[in-house]
């Protein structure tokens, strides 16, 4: 991706991350805002990813820079692997279906990867059986936005003080058994059934560079990233001022 000279000079003064499993950039906008560099990485095309990314298959990629030692001009990792057959709705879903079974699962052999690099990490995962430690659990509620979707991130090579959770203020707005309720969040997911608009979805998120749905209920809130880029700077800046 070409980029205008003073973009490059202000990434170049900037920590780098790796976005890996990057979608349309909700993490990696969090990191930026963070402070980072951020280069992202997707299988699926996303013309709509607001920074550098490489179209590819993510561990591939990863290994790759492994391989030639590109890794290590990173300073983090943030990665959102699928685990559809363990989140808390599919797993819902294929118990009441009779499915199961047929969904990726890649958080084990990136975490092999990310090991391998000794570099600081982040796994992020919704609730559910994905078999993560839950060291940070994050949610909308936490940073003022109008969803939930709570997020667990496992912390690799480094640590972060937990939140307490703030209790949510009422219900998700939607039907619920063939019944409406009103509240002060949206469902981030799926259609119908009182789901919000577009511009409803972006406004809760907190993102507005892409109005594609599927690329909406896929990410997660900047918010989230950006709390955890500016810890672990703060981090980082401590340990070198110690």
């Amino acid at each position: 991706m070409t980029q205008p000279t003073d973009i490059r000079r202000e990434r170049a003064t900037r920590p780098r991350a790796l976005d890996l499993y990057s979608c349309a950039g909700g993490a990696g906008t969090g990191l930026a805002r963070a402070g980072f560099a951020v280069d992202g990485c997707d299988i699926a095309d996303r013309p709509r990813y607001p920074f550098p990314y490489h179209r590819g298959d993510a561990l591939e990629y990863l290994a790759s820079l492994i391989t030639t030692g590109e890794i290590y001009e990173y300073a983090f990792v943030h990665a959102s692997p699928p685990c559809q057959g363990k989140c808390t709705l599919t797993v819902g879903t294929n118990a009441s279906q009779g499915w199961g079974g047929t969904h990726v699962d890649l958080v084990a052999p990136t975490r092999d990867l990310l090991e391998l690099t000794g570099l600081p990490y982040v796994i992020e995962q919704p609730n559910g059986r994905a078999d993560i430690r839950k060291d940070l659990t994050l949610c909308g509620e936490m940073f003022g936005l109008g969803v939930i979707r709570h997020r667990n991130f496992e912390l690799g090579g480094w640590a972060i003080e937990r939140p307490a959770h703030v209790p949510h203020r009422g219900r998700v707005r939607g039907y619920r058994h063939g019944r409406f309720y009103d509240g002060p969040y949206v469902a981030a997911y799926g259609n119908g059934g009182g789901k919000p608009s577009v511009a409803e979805l972006q406004a809760a998120m907190g993102i507005t560079w892409t109005a594609m749905r599927e690329e909406l209920t896929e990410a997660i809130p900047p918010a989230y990233t950006e709390f955890i880029g500016r810890a672990f700077l703060a981090r980082t800046a401590q340990e070198v001022a110690a």
